[in-house]
Formats: structure tokens, C-alpha cells, sequence
């Protein structure tokens, strides 16, 4: 089974390069398609931060991973599943992150903190709200808080 999802918008920013670490800074215009209508983003000042979900259209197939590997192939940390870490190289190419809406102009939105490049095609926007945020304490191994030290620089 197949599916085919259009882009929504498309991320404006500075960064050309698919790069690890340092998205902390980076401010991002996303800018609807014409096909959908302004309405859309109607009420979206209302919430401080967004769920921007986005594909990775710059992943060719090749680098798709399906097995165990260590995350950013550094050997210290633990190989590790697709699905137990943030990477790129997903089978369905999709990327997930929470942002600082910034403004909202007419087709447009700004946010603060988007991990994706230049270019790349934005699938949903979501808004944060409190009630679909965890529950209690987040668990989370210690490779992973080391590997995102840096991320959000």
C-alpha cells in the first residue's frame, strides 16, 4: 500500500546544507502553497509553538537505513535502531520538531528552531498544546543527551 501526500509549504531559510548540530538560531519562513488559502493559518498567534512535520526530500534511497547503526556513526555510542533515534535516513523520510512561532503575515509563518534546509517540503503543522504533551518524567539514555549537546546551539 502506497500513499502520496502533497507538501502543504515550503521552509525559507539559510541553511543549504543538511548539517547535525547548531539549528538552535536558525529562523525559518514557511510559506503556504497556492493551492491552499491563507484561512488556513487563521488563529495561529494564538499558540506559542508549532509541530512542523517535513520530509527529508534530500535523503536519497541509498542512505535509507533499516538495521541497527550507531547514530551519527560514532562508535561510541550504542547501535541503535532507526526508530530509537532522530536520524534523517527513515524509511518514510519524515521529520518531526516542535518550533517558536515567531509571526504570521498573511501565507506565511516564521519560526525559531526548525531542523530542516532551505527548500524542504512541509507535509502538517500542528499546534502545540499542553494536553498532547507527555505525561511525567521523559526517559531518555545518556548517548542521546550527548549526541544532542550541540544540536540546538
Amino acid at each position: 500500500m502506497s500513499y502520496t501526500i502533497n507538501p502543504i509549504a515550503f521552509v525559507k531559510n539559510s541553511r543549504q546544507e543538511i548539517e547535525d548540530d547548531n539549528w538552535g538560531g536558525v529562523v525559518s519562513e514557511i510559506e503556504l502553497v497556492d493551492q491552499l488559502s491563507e484561512q488556513s493559518l487563521e488563529g495561529i498567534t494564538d499558540f506559542s509553538h508549532l509541530e512542523i512535520i517535513f520530509y527529508f526530500d534530500q535523503v536519497t534511497d541509498d542512505k535509507i537505513q533499516f538495521n541497527a547503526r550507531h547514530p551519527r556513526n560514532n562508535t561510541h555510542y550504542p547501535k541503535v535502531g532507526i526508530f530509537a533515534q532522530r536520524g534523517k535516513n527513515r524509511p518514510n523520510k519524515l521529520g518531526l520538531t516542535t518550533v517558536e512561532l515567531l509571526n504570521h503575515t498573511d501565507r506565511t509563518i516564521t519560526v525559531k528552531g526548525l531542523d530542516a534546509i532551505n527548500g524542504t517540503p512541509i507535509i502538517d503543522i500542528k499546534p502545540v498544546m499542553k494536553e498532547f504533551l507527555p505525561k511525567g518524567e521523559i526517559k531518555q539514555p545518556e548517548w542521546s543527551k550527548s549526541l544532542m549537546k550541540n544540536y540546538w546551539e
